[in-house]
């Protein structure tokens, strides 16, 4: 998974807005982060439950590393040349859902197909 392709990824998630700061990229949905980009490393932060990141960690060190924990949340950075496009679109996606206003959660999930 390319830096490139990462950001094409992005245009599958309604209203996901960039802005730079520093040596990363933040990735927002409506006025709160889900994720972050570094493109000098090639590596993706995004926003996990805490059980999920331990599991990821515990299951692949060479791909996912624990970021930091918040509150609930526990951010997992992820090696993108280590993962294929269907499991990044989907710890992407998700940590969109866990951020995204809940309409926009409602009608991505409706429109994938999703139950939660």
């Amino acid at each position: 998974m390319s830096v490139e392709e990462f950001l094409k990824l992005l245009d599958e998630l309604p209203e996901v807005r960039t802005g730079h700061g520093g040596d990363w990229i933040s990735l927002k949905v409506g006025g709160k982060g889900f994720g972050y980009l570094w493109e000098e490393t090639e590596t993706v932060g995004v926003k996990a439950t805490i059980e999920e990141q331990i599991a990821l960690v515990a299951e692949r060190p060479e791909v996912f590393e624990v970021q930091f924990t918040a509150g609930r949340f526990g951010w997992v950075v992820i090696h993108l040349d280590r993962i294929d496009y269907e499991e990044l679109f989907e710890l992407v996606a998700e940590a969109w859902c866990l951020t995204a206003p809940k309409h926009l959660v409602e009608a991505f999930e409706v429109a994938h197909q999703i139950g939660r």
